[in-house]
């Protein structure tokens, strides 16, 4: 999904003449999913592979994406879509430009 909403936001770029020329970075905790993106060669194992992986290795081959590998426990988007650790939780919205209730007071 990631994938699609960055083309969909070059494209809308594109469209009000404001080109972006560089490849988009998507920060990824599966590295099986980058192994695949940057393999060209369909093994037995990855013969019946979601087409999402061809999409993700098309994109990445073309230059329009670059997989990066993220720790999990660095995945920023994680505090929005799942439950976190006692510690995680600060960090991770501290990352994000969240403030605590200290800093308000």
């Amino acid at each position: 999904m990631c994938a699609c909403q960055a083309i969909w936001m070059k494209r809308v770029l594109a469209e009000i003449e404001h080109l972006v020329n560089s490849c988009t970075q998507i920060m990824c905790d599966n590295s099986s999913t980058i192994k695949l993106s940057k393999n060209p060669v369909l093994q037995g194992r990855s013969k019946y592979i979601d087409i999402r992986f061809h999409f993700l290795r098309n994109l990445s081959r073309k230059g329009s994406i670059e997989l990066k590998f993220c720790k999990t426990h660095d995945q920023v988007a994680d505090i929005m879509t799942k439950p976190l650790k006692k510690d995680t939780f600060p960090k991770l919205g501290k990352e994000m430009g969240m403030c605590t209730e200290e800093e308000i007071i």
